[in-house]
């Protein structure tokens, strides 16, 4: 399971024209699931999502959690991209819908997320919050 996880301002999905949902200051995630991921995995990494200390203290230095601010998750097939062949990316290691998508929606439970819509085609927007970008990878 990788999750690319974005310090933001605000961030939002849009389907069809549609807001589908939205957050304040918090936590974009981008959330990529592999054929081999269990529900044990999603729960790590939403521990793991919710506990990073990447906000500012009053010092200023990143320490502190997430707290009371929001995460917004969107599901993302392409961080299995393998590019090593070619021009054309294969989505080999990425899981079929049927096993990626009860992932996906454990961890936003279980990390409290609001949601894009999985398998849509999602437009996404943000606005980040400094140069604060990760590359979670569970189980490690």
């Amino acid at each position: 399971m990788r999750a690319l996880v974005q310090r933001v301002l605000r961030a939002s999905v849009t389907v069809e024209g549609e807001l589908v949902s939205e957050i304040g200051p918090g936590l974009l995630v981008l959330l990529g699931v592999t054929g081999t991921d269990t529900e044990a995995d999603a729960a790590r990494l939403a521990e793991k999502v919710r506990a990073l200390r990447v906000f500012p203290d009053g010092e200023g230095r990143m320490n502190e959690p997430l707290g009371e601010r929001e995460i917004l998750c969107v599901s993302q097939f392409t961080l299995y991209a393998d590019t090593r062949r070619g021009n054309r990316p294969s989505y080999g290691a990425a899981a079929p819908g049927e096993h990626a998508e009860p992932l996906y929606e454990r961890f936003c439970r279980l990390a409290d997320a609001r949601q894009g819509i999985f398998g849509a085609d999602m437009k996404v927007e943000l606005v980040g919050d400094g140069p604060v970008t990760l590359l979670l990878e569970h189980p490690q």
